[in-house]
């Protein structure tokens, strides 16, 4: 029996809606349904219904003694990879009007010179430019011309624009220009969404920037009426808390403060992940996690180092640039839906192309014949056939041979089942490779880290990827498959601030310790208020300062959090995480200070774990079926355990399956699982297993 108040968090995805409930105890139960991507508000919804069902309560009395909602979801990222978004038009200074298309003109792989860039979301006829112009100490060299906004304006009601950006030269530095236009804007054109850069993204970079804010500005109209239409639906049914949406910096947002900067929900389901990773850091007792969360389209991997999470504002959706802070979280395409074929070398492939929810995998009977990561699975007895999710989808193993015989089998002279395990194995080199850019790259060593395996899919892949990294254990939380719906109830709500400075650390005067520490006071004081509204106060309300740093002559800037405005502290600080990067310092190197941060964090109470009686007898699986365990065993009779009734301190060792309600995990010859106080699972990794 769970008791209230309840915490609620809802994941929107692309086959299922994941929701979590939490009650006052810590007892959790988790749920899923359709998704219907046409009206995101019935899905959720429905999925507020079934919560409510299974507490045999009406949806009235369970949303009434809800005191926490939070809401993840796809909506700003879909509308720009589907390009659903607003008609936009940009306002830009004069001379400017082509910034937007012409970029930074730098490929993400130079070698492919072919692959074109993403489409501009402004059209050149409605990129209007202004007569005005700051310089960049934010004086002005050209004085504002009220009359050019107003021959832009009548160019984009003739044209039916839904939305304008405005974008002048170094507003960073001083937004008075923009401003003005914008108030000119909403005289002239009462009904159209307006977004400045300076309230966006207040921050040197003229491309990143502008694109930012015409990203914004794109997907606003859609988001944010769907946004207050949850809001009031949930409201009207009895939710007496404001909604709470998570924002790609990992943190919540009311649906009130969100209102003027969508953009910053374009990762709004994969950093809730940053929650969970605190909550079971307590139970892996360690603070230093690596995780891979896979899904049905992508691995998604977030490392966390001392409890903290690594946070980038440089973000590429799509191709669109956007600078907001957000988790660095590393995606490739390997997902349950991702699509094998083989190339016209005759090499195997797994993705990047995916099948989606629709089609889906050959095996859900949608009509799709591809081969996916799922029919591989199917197909090595790792996945069983039949109803899954309370039977919203039907696993067809037919239907998987099939699609793995005609596309991968055949053109490759192989069988069925090593095809599909060369398929596991290829996709397993995906998500290991993955891992050592999130690691590796940036100066950690994975072995140091406990891997922990997310997602619905994410417990086959866990231990194999293990095993390739060399980390002697994996650990797997029981709500795996509700990884990001779990962590929204465990989000503190989160602000970002940022100040563009461009000064030198140690002999410009203006970054003298007591002038950074007037300005931090300033952000302080704006961040303090918004706080203050979102009821955190005291104790509760955490401000965290940060820097963006560089040596003079570089472009890249190094994010470095340090409490101090001391410049020898700042120095130590900067050269402490650029030698874990890079490899070397330069002792004596200026120093640019770019940018001040100021995270304004509102704690909500944490949740605690709940303890789980222990197992008072060895785990009996339920039934035996016939797994592929590797190349050199192939098929092999294995134990199927039910992993809702296991207990802590229970102990298997593999080859073996664990069915769980929202998951499967697969632990190959040798591996020990035990399970954890909190009901979880580790995995302790057989060094000498073979790979898939």
């Amino acid at each position: 029996m769970l008791v209230a108040p309840y915490r609620v968090g809802v994941d929107v995805g692309g086959t299922f809606t994941d929701l979590v409930l939490v009650d006052a105890r810590g007892a959790v139960r988790a749920l899923k349904s359709p998704s219907v991507p046409a009206n995101p508000t019935e899905g959720v919804l429905a999925a507020v219904e079934l919560a409510a069902q299974s507490l045999k309560s009406s949806v009235k009395t369970f949303l009434t003694n809800t005191n926490l909602f939070v809401h993840g979801s796809t909506v700003a990222t879909n509308t720009l990879l589907e390009k659903k978004g607003a008609k936009v038009g940009l306002l830009v200074t004069e001379g400017f009007r082509d910034s937007l298309e012409i970029r930074r003109s730098i490929r993400e792989n130079v070698w492919d010179h072919r692959r074109p860039f993403p489409q501009v979301l402004v059209p050149r006829y409605l990129r209007l430019p202004v007569k005005e112009r700051m310089e960049p100490d934010g004086s002005v060299r050209i004085a504002f011309d009220r009359d050019s906004v107003a021959d832009a304006a009548r160019v984009f009601a003739e044209e039916g624009v839904e939305a304008v950006a405005i974008c002048f030269l170094h507003a960073y530095a001083n937004p008075a220009h923009e401003r003005a236009a914008k108030r000119e804007l909403q005289k002239l054109l009462p009904n159209v969404w307006i977004t400045a850069s300076s309230e966006v993204a207040p921050m040197i970079g003229e491309y990143e920037r502008t694109s930012t804010t015409v990203v914004n500005a794109y997907v606003a109209p859609r988001v944010v009426p769907y946004l207050n239409r949850l809001a009031e639906r949930l409201g009207s049914l009895g939710l007496p808390r404001k909604l709470l949406m998570i924002q790609s910096n990992g943190g919540a947002i009311s649906i009130d403060e969100i209102g003027h900067a969508p953009v910053s929900l374009v990762l709004s389901g994969p950093a809730a992940g940053v929650g969970s990773l605190k909550f079971f850091g307590k139970d892996t007792g360690s603070e230093h996690l690596i995780s891979i969360e896979v899904g049905g389209t992508s691995c998604d991997v977030t490392l966390m180092q001392h409890g903290a999470v690594s946070m980038t504002d440089q973000i590429v959706v799509d191709g669109y640039h956007l600078n907001i802070p957000a988790v660095d979280i590393h995606t490739v395409g390997a997902g349950g839906g991702t699509i094998a074929s083989v190339d016209g070398a005759g090499l195997l492939k797994a993705g990047p192309e995916g099948a989606g929810s629709t089609p889906g995998p050959a095996c859900y009977g949608r009509g799709g014949d591809r081969p996916t990561v799922t029919d591989a699975q199917l197909v090595l007895g790792r996945l069983k056939p039949g109803p899954y999710a309370g039977g919203a989808i039907k696993l067809d193993l037919d239907r998987a041979i099939k699609a793995i015989d005609t596309h991968v089998a055949r053109p490759l002279c192989l069988s069925v089942e090593d095809a599909a395990a060369g398929i596991i194995q290829l996709v397993e080199q995906n998500i290991l490779h993955a891992v050592e850019q999130a690691s590796l790259e940036k100066g950690y060593n994975p072995r140091g880290f406990t891997l922990v395996a997310a997602g619905g899919a994410g417990p086959l892949h866990g231990p194999a990827t293990a095993r390739l990294l060399g980390s002697p254990s994996l650990y797997v939380p029981r709500l795996a498959g509700v990884f990001c719906a779990f962590g929204m109830c465990n989000s503190d709500l989160r602000h970002d601030h940022v100040r563009s400075w461009l000064k030198d650390l140690d002999s410009d005067k203006a970054s003298s310790a007591a002038v950074l520490e007037h300005a931090f006071e300033q952000m302080q004081a704006a961040a303090g208020e918004i706080l203050t509204r979102e009821g955190f106060e005291g104790n509760s309300a955490v401000l965290q300062r940060a820097y963006d740093l560089r040596y003079f002559g570089q472009q890249w800037n190094v994010a470095v959090e340090c409490p101090s405005t001391d410049p020898a502290v700042i120095r130590a600080s900067f050269e402490t995480v650029y030698q874990r990067l890079f490899g070397y310092v330069q002792p004596a190197g200026a120093i640019e200070i770019v940018n001040l941060r100021l995270a304004a964090i509102g704690k909500q109470d944490a949740l605690e774990i709940a303890q789980v009686a222990p197992a008072v007898s060895d785990p009996v699986p339920h039934s035996r079926r016939r797994v592929w365990i590797d190349r050199k065993m192939g098929f092999a009779d294995t134990p199927v355990y039910d992993g809702t009734i296991l207990t802590p301190r229970q102990q298997l060792v593999g080859p073996a399956i664990i069915e769980e309600a929202t998951t499967t995990l697969f632990i190959a010859p040798g591996d020990q699982l035990t399970m954890t106080d909190a009901g979880n699972y580790r995995v302790s990794i057989a060094r000498a297993a073979a790979a898939a």
